[in-house]
């Protein structure tokens, strides 16, 4: 029986490249979203084995999305909580609708569907990936709220894995810098000022590389979760991995 993966957020850029990594691995890919349009585009282009449709900010959506991909595929060996949104601007101009948005999709959701996986990750002594992001591990201005949700992201995830490290189930965050995603499109999008170009170039100026610097692919991050999927990481759990160029290195 193949192997099986549970993508929160599998519509996303990272979600369906980790999606295609892990087929071609020859995993049993499930995709779980709740932009239903997208998530059946992603699916269907990639044929994966199940797309399943829940608003993952609810505990009851995410057990219920969990439950049903076990019931279908009688296993889940990985949990990938790829879902993610953003928001930007001054603390004191926050409305609580987007402080509730931003802690529900990146952090509750995360919680809820660890919760809800766990049972059969002991089972099969699976292996949890939750994205954090360089905001996770150092500030970024202008990016507080964003900031508060994946540091929680990162620090959850230390937690969890010293809580189930006696069942061998490994738990470990991913901490990205900027990557070439429709979550970064809408970033540059919205916030852009004077124009998105503009936006884009003030990240890419904050890269040790310079004139050479780019953004991530979303492929580079999936892999990376791949090899976290794979015996040889064994070893590797609580920890807390940025690619990010060298980002959050230090100035």
């Amino acid at each position: 029986m193949k192997p099986v993966v549970f993508i929160a957020g599998g519509a996303g850029g990272i979600g369906s490249a980790t999606a295609e990594r892990f087929l071609a691995g020859e995993w049993t890919v499930v995709l779980c979203d709740r932009d239903a349009a997208r998530l059946a585009d992603v699916s269907t282009r990639l044929n994966v084995a199940s797309a399943i449709t829940a608003d993952l900010c609810t505990k009851s959506e995410c057990t219920r999305a969990v439950q049903r991909a076990v019931a279908e595929h009688g296993r889940l060996n990985m949990l990938v909580n790829a879902a993610g949104i953003w928001r930007e601007g001054p603390v004191d101009q926050t409305s609580e609708d987007d402080f509730a948005l931003v802690m529900d999709v990146n952090v509750k959701a995360t919680y809820f569907l660890c919760a809800a996986a766990i049972p059969h990750l002991r089972t099969t002594k699976g292996a949890i990936v939750n994205l954090s992001s360089d905001a996770g591990l150092q500030g970024n201005t202008g990016a507080a709220l964003y900031c508060a949700s994946k540091g929680a992201v990162a620090i959850f995830s230390k937690a969890l894995a010293l809580d189930l490290a006696p069942d061998g189930v490994r738990v470990n965050a991913i901490c990205p810098g900027d990557v070439m995603s429709p979550m970064l499109e809408f970033q540059a999008k919205t916030y852009g000022d004077p124009t998105p170009e503009s936006y884009l170039a003030k990240l890419l100026a904050g890269y040790p590389q310079g004139k050479t610097a780019r953004f991530i692919q979303p492929r580079e991050i999936a892999e990376f979760i791949w090899f976290l999927a794979q015996p040889e990481a064994a070893a590797i759990t609580g920890a807390c991995l940025s690619i990010d160029f060298g980002l959050t290195a230090g100035k």
